[in-house]
């Protein structure tokens, strides 16, 4: 049985990954930890720990307590925000990344970090963005990104630590808000539906990139965490997404449930800048070939769920 610590366990993918590992692997065997205290389902259900993840001995005290075998490391300042404070982005980023690594070289343990169509660039190829391609985000997010990616591949060849990692687009949930993304918009045009309030979009029109809902992104890191090495030509980072629309596609999508809903457009600079530089849809058929991945959620689906879900949390 697993023993695995959640870092970053208080944030968007946190809160749902804590309670899909805690149903797989048992209550007591997944720690949850974070810089803010965490309370309150799922994080009651069992061991939670405080940790600054730019501090590596708070890291390495848990990882030894527990015996910890499995580090999910999702510790980060998302794309937006990132660009109002980019030492921070920095920082937290690269420094509890370092230090999950040096942990995990010294205690044995495997490491989950996620990436994201963040590390991609303008002059990446913007059409079925190949698994392997020009990586030169020109955000202090996309740097943290594929140094990630370049350090998880770095400590797997040098120290053999079984590092692993998908590159996420933005992701869709009913149960937790937003915290800065780029892609914070496909989000929040639900919430203002169910609402009935207009929506204002910060991205123009034709303005296409990767998306998922959360549960295929849960299935994401579980998967590829439970895949057979022996198959995986690469670790660092796999394409993976689910769906591509801009906020016409996505607006035509809900407007069949709320025919009366509104939306205008009123692009933010700093938003607009960085959507322009990811891709519009990436080439995810290496993750499907090395260790089957295969989303469950089209647009239309989606859709139907977060509306279900927002109704009971909202209205």
């Amino acid at each position: 049985m697993k023993r695995i610590l959640i870092v970053g366990a208080g944030g968007q993918i946190g809160s749902e990954l804590t309670r899909n590992l805690r149903d797989i692997y048992g209550d007591n065997n997944v720690v949850c930890s974070d810089l803010r205290p965490l309370t309150g389902d799922p994080y009651e259900r069992g061991p939670v720990e405080r940790i600054d993840s730019t501090q590596i001995m708070q890291i390495a005290t848990v990882v030894k307590n527990y015996q910890i075998d499995t580090i999910y490391n999702l510790a980060a300042i998302l794309s937006a925000t990132a660009e109002l404070n980019p030492m921070l982005g920095w920082n937290v980023g690269i420094g509890s990344l370092v230090n999950c690594l040096e942990v995990a070289r010294l205690f044995g343990c495997a490491v989950f970090t996620p990436s994201s169509i963040g590390a991609f660039g303008p002059s990446t190829p913007r059409e079925n963005t190949p698994q392997d391609t020009i990586q030169r985000p020109n955000t202090i997010y996309g740097v943290t990104k594929v140094t990630g990616e370049l350090l998880s591949d770095y400590y797997f060849t040098r120290f053999g630590v079984d590092t692993r990692s998908v590159r996420f687009p933005g992701l869709i949930s009913h149960m937790t808000l937003p915290g800065g993304g780029t892609t914070d918009y496909a989000v929040e045009i639900y919430y203002a539906a169910v609402k009935g309030e207009k929506f204002v979009c910060p991205l123009k029109k034709g303005t296409f990139m990767d998306m998922m809902y959360m549960p295929d992104a849960q299935k994401a890191m579980i998967d590829i965490m439970e895949a057979d090495p022996t198959k995986l030509v690469h670790r660092n980072s796999f394409n993976v997404t689910a769906m591509s629309f801009d906020p016409e596609i996505i607006y035509a999508a809900i407007k069949k449930h709320y025919p009366q809903f509104e939306m205008v457009y009123e692009p933010e600079p700093i938003k607009q800048a960085i959507a322009d530089s990811w891709p519009d849809k990436m080439d995810d058929s290496c993750a499907r070939n090395e260790w089957g991945w295969n989303p469950q959620y089209d647009l239309d689906r989606m859709t139907e769920d977060m509306i279900l879900n927002l109704k009971k949390k909202l209205l």
